[in-house]
């Protein structure tokens, strides 16, 4: 499972998850932070990612759309990163059932 996390989440995240997300990265960290949301969503597609965000954008797509890419979104207000880094490591069972779940789209976080 690699995780590809929107621009609203940091980018230094990434390093602290990469044992239970291996190949996981952020959109500046692929020179992407011009990229909009259609741009985002089909480079997800198109390498395998999931996407993490904390804004409804991509939950909108993945209804209007389905999967792949398949959206986690983390329901959790701004948080520092240690937090983020803390929530995503919590939920990495939630996260593998969801990624091997066909009938899924979106996996809401409330945290």
């Amino acid at each position: 499972m690699k995780l590809l996390l929107d621009e609203n989440l940091s980018r230094r995240v990434i390093p602290a998850i990469l044992d239970a997300y291996p190949e996981s990265s952020q959109i500046a960290l692929l020179g992407m932070d011009a990229a909009n949301d259609r741009q985002v969503w089909a480079y997800a597609q198109q390498n395998g990612y999931i996407l993490v965000t904390q804004d409804s954008d991509f939950h909108e797509m993945s209804v209007l759309y389905g999967h792949p890419p398949k959206v986690i979104w983390l329901k959790c207000g701004n948080q520092p990163r240690r937090r983020i880094v803390d929530i995503l490591l919590s939920i990495t069972e939630e996260v593998q059932a969801f990624a091997c779940n066909p009938e899924l789209s979106c996996l809401e976080i409330y945290a």
